[in-house]
């Protein structure tokens, strides 16, 4: 399994940057991407742990709901 970093834009759109073996160097690229200045202003960078391309696309696809209340309150 790798990290893979990807560009997200608007509508889905997925765009791989890059993959790396080992969490610290992709957090670290993350990071160096993120910071600069010729990153189109309407994309994402995010970092995905899958087994292959595929997997990765498909997960950063899905669309996750917001859990509502806290936990632990009652």
């Amino acid at each position: 399994m790798a990290y893979y970093i990807y560009r997200v834009f608007p509508f889905a759109r997925l765009e791989k940057v890059t993959q790396f073996d080992a969490f610290k160097d992709a957090s670290a690229e993350a990071k160096r991407l993120r910071a600069a200045a010729d990153r189109p202003a309407d994309c994402k960078l995010k970092v995905i742990f899958a087994e292959n391309e595929w997997q990765a696309e498909d997960l950063l696809s899905q669309v996750r709901e917001a859990e509502t209340g806290v936990i632990g309150d009652e």
